[in-house]
This record gives structure tokens, sequence and C-alpha cells, in this order.
């Protein structure tokens, strides 16, 4: 059974939503439909099965509909029309109590702008989440210094954000979400403001961690090369659409068109 199971889902933006479905479903295309009703088709009936305990990549130019999408994984976006299944649970029917505890205990997000609160310490940070949800404050910054260590911020706990590098920020955001135990991760971007080398360090400290804690993680990025390092499965969106997801090796040795295809030419998965 899929992790997370994706069901023709629209997204559109705009005033009039209902007309630019309308029109969506009649076969007008994107720029058709935002010169008769100003709205944005931001994901045009896409379906996508996320298997658990796996590394899935979400690929695409800007504007592709990538980190749209990742956002509907925890409601911080609602779809227009679809629906959207965790662990066999149609999460569009939470109310708002039962998504509050979705969002405190199934899953946790990584964004690309770190988020990190400044006038609170390393420690602090990772350990907010916890908080927040209930735990007591010396349990939550226990489990904070013991995920502090796990990332390789041994001896920072009592540090504040500002005296901390880019690549040093980026493990903490990724300490916060682990530290909350859920079994969903989502990372919109997380490397890509990172230096080559920084970023690569964190590919590699995800991937020792994934080794051993076996998440679902859903990993949004524009870069093929983090995404063959990085993806179990790889899943391409153009436009809103979904035009092909399959292992790292299916993607690159038989791509779905051109758009594809310009991606991965003389690529190779490692």
């Amino acid at each position: 059974m899929p992790a997370i199971r994706i069901k023709n889902v629209v997204k559109i933006f705009g005033a009039d939503p209902n007309k630019a479905l309308q029109l969506l479903k009649s076969g007008q295309d994107k720029a058709a439909i935002l010169a008769a009703t100003g709205s944005t088709v931001g994901l045009d009936r896409v379906s996508l099965d996320i298997e658990p305990g796996r590394i899935t990549v979400l690929m695409g130019l800007s504007g592709s509909g990538k980190s749209t999408l990742i956002r509907h994984l925890n409601r911080l976006i609602d779809p227009t029309e679809g629906r959207i299944e965790v662990d066999g649970d149609n999460i569009l029917d939470y109310d708002a109590a039962r998504l509050r505890d979705y969002r405190r205990r199934q899953v946790s997000m990584v964004f690309q702008g770190f988020g990190l609160l400044p006038h609170k310490t390393v420690a602090e940070n990772v350990a907010y989440g916890l908080i927040v949800r209930g735990e007591p404050r010396d349990v939550a910054l226990k489990q904070a210094r013991d995920w502090i260590d796990r990332v390789g911020l041994t001896g920072y706990a009592r540090h504040y954000p500002d005296t901390l590098s880019g690549g040093m920020k980026q493990r903490v955001g990724l300490a916060r979400a682990l530290a909350m135990d859920a079994e969903l991760l989502l990372m919109d971007e997380a490397f890509s403001a990172l230096d080559p080398l920084i970023r690569a360090e964190m590919q590699d400290q995800l991937l020792s961690l994934q080794s051993a804690l076996k998440k679902t993680i859903v990993f949004v990025t524009h870069d093929l090369d983090e995404a063959l390092r990085l993806g179990e499965r790889i899943a391409i969106l153009r436009d809103g659409r979904l035009v092909q997801d399959g292992e790292a090796r299916q993607i690159v040795e038989a791509p779905a068109d051109d758009y594809v295809r310009r991606f991965v030419e003389r690529r190779r998965p490692a």
C-alpha cells in the first residue's frame, strides 16, 4: 500500500477557480485558461503513488508545480479538486483539530529558507515542534540535543542561528524536522541555497540518516544530479502536469517526451 496516494489533484489559483476548472476539463490548456479567466492552473489532474520508506523526488523547472504539489501533502495548500490519502486516510476530510494533530505527529517539513527562530538557541529551535506538541521541555531539549549530534552539530546546542553558516542552519532545520519522529518528511528545495560542496555534504548526511531511519521522504529539486543521487523514484512535472515517474534509470534511459529528454540528455544514474 502506498504511504501517499495523490488522485486527480487539480489546483487553480485565481478569483474564479470553478470556471477555470470547467475549461480545463473541456480540454483548454493553461495559457488559454489564463487568458479567459485570469486564473493559473498550478496542478493539472496529477495522480501519483509514493511508496513508504523511500525517497521520492519531485522535479521540474520553475513553475512546473513541484512546490505546489508538496505543499498539498501537509495542506499548506488545499486542492481545487482531487483526493490525497496518507496511510489510507483522505487528509482533505480532516477538521482543524485532526489536521493540527496530523501536522504535529505524522508529517514534518524542511524549507529552503531554513525558517529558524533567531531569538532561540539551536537546541530550542530543534525542540520547538516537540514543545508545541506538548512534550515536557526537558524531554524535548534532550531529544533535540540527540538530533543535533546526529546531524553533525555537536557543541552548537547553545549557539544562536546568526552565528551559523548556511549549511549549519540547514542541518538545524533537518534536525528539527527529524526530532518530530514523523514518518513523512517533506523537503522543498532544502539544499538549493547552499554552496555546491555544502550541498553535497547535506546530500550525504540525508542518505546516511535515511539508511537508518527509512522515512518516507518527498524531496523537491530542479537539479537532475541531485534527483539522481537522492531519488529512489523520480516524478517529473511540467506546467502542472505529471509527465513521467519511475526509477532513476527508467527516467534516464526511456524519457517520456522531449521535455524529459532535454532534462536527462547524456546523463546516467550513479
